[in-house]
């Protein structure tokens, strides 16, 4: 009887052992790419959701403030210019719950963002400075640097102005979050993809390539030529 209880318990041999090691190895070597990707995609999405609610915010304050999109001059008291995630979001802060600051950045944070948290006062979106100048303002700037260096007169503009709701990056990922990149330059460089709000209210994952060039020779939302009457997607140039 002993001899049987002990052929029938009987352990797991080394070589067993070793065998269920491999294929467990195996199956998760299998797993983990997809598992990250599932991960990935799912922060992706909260900062599309963190787009739509900034949406939702824009149109409260619309609704608030006779249409008229947020306008201040540059640059603010606080130094910062308008257009940076810094400058906007006191405008809006009202309509998300108020409180917004590096601390409590609410939904203004993307969550796979690596460097906004230290160097931008956790702020990864950004405000297209073609709400709050004219077009024959915007056309007047050619070079980057102007979007910082060159202050013009803000000029008060309303959602009755845009041409293109479907075409117009209003807001939108400063940094190529969720495709890190080597110098990585926002807007102001051709590489990387950044989810972005349109003024129609729908968000879209976009490469850089895939925008049309500005009148700096970027895919920069800041300087879209003609302004808020312009169009940022699709790169393709379309009867206008």
């Amino acid at each position: 009887m002993k001899n049987i209880l002990q052929r029938h318990f009987r352990g797991f041999t080394l070589i067993e052992l070793l065998v269920v090691i491999a294929i467990i190895a195996l199956l998760l070597s299998i797993l983990m790419p997809s598992l990250r990707k599932a991960k990935s995609l799912a922060v992706r999405l909260r900062c599309t959701h963190n787009l739509k609610q900034i949406d939702l915010a824009m149109n409260m304050y619309l609704n608030s403030n006779d249409n008229t999109y947020p306008c201040a001059e540059d640059p603010l008291p606080t130094g910062h210019w308008l257009w940076m995630g810094r400058g906007w979001r006191s405008f809006l802060e009202p309509e998300m719950g108020g409180n917004i600051d590096a601390n409590n950045p609410s939904i203004l944070f993307c969550p796979q963002d690596k460097t906004s948290k230290e160097k931008y006062e956790s702020t990864s979106y950004s405000y297209s400075m073609a709400f709050y100048h004219s077009p024959k303002q915007i056309d007047s700037l050619s070079t980057t640097e102007q979007t910082y260096k060159n202050p013009l007169p803000s000029i008060k503009q309303k959602d009755l102005n845009v041409k293109k709701p479907s075409g117009k990056i209003i807001i939108g990922e400063w940094l190529s979050n969720h495709s890190p990149i080597e110098g990585d330059a926002g807007w102001w460089c051709w590489k990387g993809s950044r989810n972005f709000l349109f003024v129609d209210g729908h968000t879209n994952m976009l490469k850089a390539k895939n925008i049309r060039a500005a009148r700096d020779g970027f895919p920069d939302a800041n300087l879209t030529f003609y302004g808020i009457k312009g169009i940022d997607w699709p790169a393709t140039r379309q009867a206008e």
